[in-house]
């Protein structure tokens, strides 16, 4: 996810500056006892901080978007290929930001491939997604038949604390997951100002997510049925070995603290490890 690095004033929306075209080519490979990133290729202001080792032999890696934050125009691109038993970690310092615009769209494209008995963790920070801004997110999920993945997507839209709401605007969020070849999950999801406050979209929630845990048991499922008991706007459901939990909260960090649960349900059967929060999510 894009990452804001430095304070920085919301670009106008009448005079739009001119586009980022942002790339990003990053390869984990397994050496000896840890997991190295073999590969890290750059274009425009996208890039990564050395890795880090909290735990040992998984690589924690961390996107780093210098602007601060991304505006109508902007096309960023972030690819991550995973090799046979390496296992990563990706997140980003702080959260995304996609300022308002005049008319035109922001994009970002993920693509991410796990080889066989390899693991990669995807859990960028929070995205906020401003009043008049235009997002299309796409994420592409490249599973081996032995992968293993955790991740998830959490949007902030508008900013309730300034007492701004989502009268405008439009986020479109698509994911794209394949396993062993064959596409396995589709799903396409526009929110828009009406999207934002009808019972049947987010009903004035400002913050919504997914996180996706593969592969995945029956057991779990129960275990993060039996955390979300009976609280609200909270859901879990599991197709063919992929579980699937969604959230509605009216702050994002609530919302994450969520997913970080069921992560810490999940970790250790599917990453063979316990949980090893970033440090950088406590600064």
């Amino acid at each position: 996810m894009p990452v804001n690095l430095a304070v920085s004033s919301i670009p106008d929306a009448t005079s739009e500056p001119a586009a980022w075209e942002a790339e990003l080519r990053l390869g984990f490979s397994q050496r000896g006892d840890k997991t190295v990133l073999a590969n890290s290729e750059h274009r425009g202001p996208l890039t990564v901080q050395r890795p880090f080792y909290p735990e040992g032999g998984v690589c924690h890696v961390y996107l780093l978007h210098p602007p601060g934050g991304v505006v109508a125009g902007d096309q960023l691109s972030i690819t991550a290929a995973v090799d046979t038993t390496a296992q990563a970690l990706i997140t980003t310092p702080a959260a995304g930001k996609f300022y308002r615009s005049g008319g035109g769209e922001a994009r970002q494209t993920v693509n991410l491939k796990v080889s066989e008995h390899a693991g990669l963790e995807w859990l960028p920070q929070e995205t906020i997604v401003y009043e008049g801004a235009r997002l299309n997110s796409s994420m592409h999920i490249e599973l081996a038949e032995h992968a293993r993945f955790i991740g998830w997507e959490i949007l902030a839209l508008g900013r309730p604390a300034a007492g701004e709401g989502f009268a405008n605007g439009t986020a479109t969020l698509n994911w794209h997951i394949s396993r062993a070849g064959r596409l396995f999950y589709l799903e396409r999801l526009r929110l828009d100002a009406e999207a934002f406050q009808a019972r049947w979209g987010l009903f004035g929630h400002s913050a919504c997510g997914t996180m996706f845990v593969y592969p995945a048991s029956a057991l779990q499922l129960a275990a993060v049925q039996e955390l979300i008991g009976d609280e609200a706007n909270r859901g879990v459901t599991f197709i063919e070995g992929l579980l699937i939990c969604r959230g509605l909260d009216r702050r994002a960090d609530l919302l994450k603290s969520f997913f970080e649960a069921v992560w810490g349900l999940v970790r250790g059967d599917v990453i063979g490890k316990a949980v090893c929060a970033p440090r950088i999510w406590a600064t």
